[in-house]
């Protein structure tokens, strides 16, 4: 397999972001980001202009992001060529981003803040729909903005990143919910805008360059083949991303405590192997599941069914297990959360 480094939901000036695609993609590409997962909301016309496509190292592909006439039910969609209206209800658009062949992720499913009146809350309320193929467990921007008070947001404004502690705790517990019944893909959005606030009327400041949130919450995937880059194979591209990510060859790590990439999480049994977002057969046994970090000696925990069953300190680490159930982990750096895997599921 071959591991790219992502940052998935992301605004140009084709929306209410800030910077241009090629710029956008030029600062990606500058700290370390091999795919940009551009998300403008409610529109795909970056996608009819032309600018998906190899910028240097870096590929970008425009995906979108939906919502209902309330503004709410936020849905990443990436893998389709059509927009829709919004008079539809969550439920319909993602079924018709199902039936167009496209991939879609809830976004910030229980996003709750206050303290600023010109950006509410935007969150996911109709759970009538089981056609979604994954949820965003971690947001940058929303768990900023929910920790946000009088008190500290100078701090918040100074260190957008060193603020970022975790996913949303209800996220994740859906996400664990939902896997004991069928794959459900976990994903990380920085939900990137860099937002121009203009200063006493003389200049404007942009708050949270996009390159400084690159360096924040990440999507790290596994394709089958190496990306081409040659704009004239996007397609082939897009299919090994968009696999991946629905398959839920991915995890989800803040690159503001240490680069992740070389993390693996996988299972043996019977002479396989079986990856992340993979069920194991039933019939199956002496199964080990097994972890390896990229030289850093830190805290693994495994996780089976939601609820935490053991842990060590190592750079690897290797669990025979013989019960059924849905199991990842999560990898804490100098005790902060850093890395979270998708399931392996044994049901």
């Amino acid at each position: 397999m071959f591991e790219y480094s992502s940052v998935i939901h992301i605004h140009s000036n084709y929306s209410d972001g800030s910077g241009e695609i090629p710029e956008i993609a030029r600062y990606a590409s500058e700290v370390g980001v091999d795919i940009v997962l551009m998300t403008d909301h409610n529109t795909l016309r970056p996608l009819k202009d032309g600018l998906e496509g190899w910028y240097g190292q870096t590929l970008v592909l425009i995906g979108t992001e939906i919502n209902d006439q309330k503004n709410h039910n936020h849905y990443l969609a990436f893998g389709i060529k059509n927009t829709f209206d919004n008079r539809l209800t969550a439920a319909e658009y993602v079924r018709k981003v199902k039936e167009e062949g496209g991939i879609g992720f809830i976004a910030h499913p229980f996003e709750k803040r206050n303290h600023m009146k010109e950006h509410p809350p935007y969150p996911w309320t109709d759970w009538s729909t089981d056609d979604y193929d994954g949820i965003e467990i971690w947001n940058h921007m929303s768990e900023w903005m929910e920790g946000l008070t009088e008190q500290n947001k100078y701090q918040r404004f100074v260190h957008p990143l060193r603020t970022v502690e975790r996913p949303n705790e209800e996220s994740i517990k859906l996400w664990d919910k939902k896997a004991m019944e069928r794959r459900v893909v976990g994903i990380g959005g920085v939900d990137a805008h860099a937002y121009k606030q203009n200063m006493f009327g003389f200049f404007e400041v942009e708050i949270f360059p996009y390159k400084v949130l690159f360096k924040s919450v990440r999507t790290n995937i596994f394709t089958n083949e190496s990306l081409i880059k040659d704009n004239s194979k996007l397609e082939y591209n897009k299919k090994l991303v968009y696999d991946a990510l629905k398959e839920g060859r991915c995890y989800v790590t803040n690159f503001y405590h240490a680069d992740a990439r070389g993390f693996r999480f996988f299972a043996e049994a019977d002479g396989k192997v079986f990856q992340m977002g993979e069920t194991i057969p039933e019939e199956i046994s002496n199964i080990r599941l097994r972890v390896n970090l990229p030289e850093i000696v830190t805290e693994i925990k495994l996780i089976k069914n939601g609820e935490y069953i053991d842990s060590l300190i190592s750079d690897e680490a290797t669990w025979t297990i013989t019960n059924k159930g849905v199991y990842r982990v999560e990898v804490f750096f100098d005790g902060k959360p850093w890395i979270y895997s998708n399931h392996i599921r044994f049901i």
